[in-house]
């Protein structure tokens, strides 16, 4: 079992786009918290069983991406 972490951001057109850093290129969308949740899992399936197919290593996250705000002049 392996666990990431996964970055959901309220989209212009209404749901949710989903991104997994410790993954890159694995992404989705989901209508609710709860369907980006599910799809989620589908697309890190999806994107795991495609790096093996390819005999690429699959990466593991070993520290959890942190959120953070900083203020700019504009």
């Amino acid at each position: 079992m392996r666990s990431y972490t996964i970055v959901v951001e309220p989209d212009e057109d209404g749901g949710f786009a989903v991104s997994v850093p410790a993954l890159p290129g694995c992404f989705t969308r989901g209508s609710t918290l709860e369907e980006c949740q599910v799809r989620a899992v589908e697309a890190i399936e999806v994107h795991i069983a495609g790096l093996l197919a390819d005999g690429e290593p699959v990466p593991e996250e070993h520290s959890k991406p942190q959120l953070l705000t900083v203020t700019v002049a504009a």
